[in-house]
């Protein structure tokens, strides 16, 4: 009788522990203020699957830091207040003389982060891989001071093993090198005998965001460093969709060809805005201070006519929702043309219904995504929002040759937004992620040809086609569909 009593007490117990646990998680979702698909994915994930839902919400449901990080995130916000202040000493690089299409962008940035545009850059596209490490392994072997670099894979073979011998030989001549890649991005890498070779020779590399499973409690598992950028000198930047990664030597067990890429090289003011989200980022991640890039190491003077820039970066620790905002603003400011070119189409409703409505109203909107994707899961999960792509007016187009990796936007052949960010969830709310913002005809003209070209080895998608598709392909779209707010 005792026994009958104790376990139903205990089993009283357990439940109450369980719908205690299911109600504050549930509660806890809510309260974050979400896009409604993000909550009913959640919520429908932890009521079909009770305990183990509450465990995958606590390990990738929330963007946090952990504590640590987030308190040197706190510490560095003084910092990088003075570091703005000071360049505000400097009113000669700044400028609101932008572009009309532009304007709301740049009002955006100065009301978030206290900067105007930048004035006084010179930009390059480059989007063959060869010339693209040319350029970058030219730059290390002149570099004389500083090479700092983060990227989200470095990846062994080809071009990426010159780019090695070149920093190892930069440091032998008294350069300081530091490399940030991300810890799931470059697993194969960090444990290679290479990384150990470029430790010795005495570069620093960081890995980070490390993965591992006994701190998921405390830090979001899957937070990504995704950003690609190389700084040399503080004088001259790279950013773009690029990796450290010669495309024919990876992922060819993928079956998806070869990767495409675009990257900017940049030399100017922008690229003391640069070194400070890198010296940032070094501290969040190793909670030792980098000094930050003074101004006055620029030997130019800024050139009036010089390409208008401004940077976002976005992830935790940042402005939150920065580069959400700023594709929804150039979305809702065009008024000719929009082309986006992106890997992974997965974007938020709010993002979504803003192509929509641009395409309805008389703009036209052209989206470029590879025909094969890397990732099974947001292969499917893009595909289910093609149709209401299509009935919207959207233009669709599926690129062929190879994977197509660049991310892009191009507006009325004036704004161009280039960086490593993809339409997709994970790149708008939880990536270290970073975007250029340039005001500049000349270089959207020549993003423009680019994109020409992608077009000429892409398929439209016909719309009464896509209709006439079979139901086993609409059952498993919308099948992943139910996953696209979380991956």
């Amino acid at each position: 009788m005792q026994f009958t009593s104790f376990h139903a007490l205990v089993s009283t117990l357990i439940f109450l522990i369980y719908w205690l646990l299911i109600v504050s998680t549930t509660l806890r979702i809510v309260f974050k203020r979400r896009p409604t698909t993000y909550v009913i994915a959640w919520m429908l994930v932890i009521y079909i699957l009770p305990i183990i839902g509450v465990l995958l919400y606590f390990a990738l449901g929330e963007a946090h830091l952990g504590q640590q990080r987030a308190k040197r995130a706190q510490k560095m916000r003084p910092t990088i207040t003075k570091f703005i202040n000071r360049l505000s000493a400097f009113p000669d690089i700044f400028t609101t003389k932008v572009s009309q299409v532009s304007k709301p962008i740049f009002q955006l940035c100065k009301h978030q982060t206290g900067l105007d545009g930048i004035r006084g850059n010179h930009i390059e596209l480059l989007s063959n891989t060869d010339v693209i490490f040319d350029r970058l392994i030219e730059d290390i072997n002149n570099a004389h001071s500083n090479i700092e670099m983060v990227f989200y894979i470095w990846n062994e073979g080809g071009r990426a093993d010159d780019v090695e011998q070149a920093l190892i030989q930069a440091t032998q001549r008294g350069v300081t090198c530091r490399l940030m890649i991300d810890s799931a991005g470059s697993r194969h890498f960090i444990r290679s005998k290479a990384c150990q070779i470029m430790r010795d020779a005495g570069i620093v590399i960081v890995e980070a965001l490390q993965v591992n499973l006994l701190r998921f409690m405390f830090r979001r598992l899957d937070l990504r460093q995704h950003r690609k950028v190389a700084i040399i000198d503080n004088y001259i930047s790279y950013t773009g969709s690029m990796n450290i990664v010669d495309p024919r030597f990876f992922k060819q067990n993928k079956h998806v060809g070869e990767w495409v890429d675009i990257m900017i090289r940049m030399n100017g003011p922008v690229t003391t805005l640069m070194g400070a989200i890198y010296a940032s980022d070094w501290e969040l991640e190793t909670g030792k201070y980098l000094a930050l890039p003074q101004i006055t190491d620029f030997a130019e003077p800024p050139e009036e006519k010089k390409h208008i820039m401004q940077l976002i970066p976005s992830g935790p620790g940042y402005t939150e929702n920065m580069i959400h905002q700023v594709l929804l603003t150039s979305i809702y400011s065009a008024q000719e043309q929009i082309i986006f070119t992106t890997p992974y189409l997965v974007p938020s409703d709010d993002i979504l219904h803003a192509i929509c409505t641009a395409a309805q109203r008389g703009v036209e909107v052209i989206i470029i995504v590879p025909k094969n994707n890397d990732s099974l899961m947001v292969k499917w999960a893009s595909r289910a929002f093609f149709s209401e792509l299509l009935n919207g007016g959207v233009k669709l187009y599926q690129f062929n040759d190879n994977l197509l990796h660049t991310k892009s936007v191009l507006i009325d052949d004036q704004l161009s937004l280039v960086g490593t960010v993809n339409l997709d969830m994970r790149s708008l709310w939880l990536n270290f992620e970073i975007t250029t913002v340039i005001d500049d005809a000349q270089f959207a003209k020549s993003l423009s040809t680019l994109l020409g070209e992608y077009l000429s080895k892409s398929d439209k998608v016909d719309i009464e086609k896509w209709k006439k598709r079979p139901i086993w392909q609409r059952i498993v779209e919308r099948l992943f569909y139910f996953f696209a707010p979380l991956l």
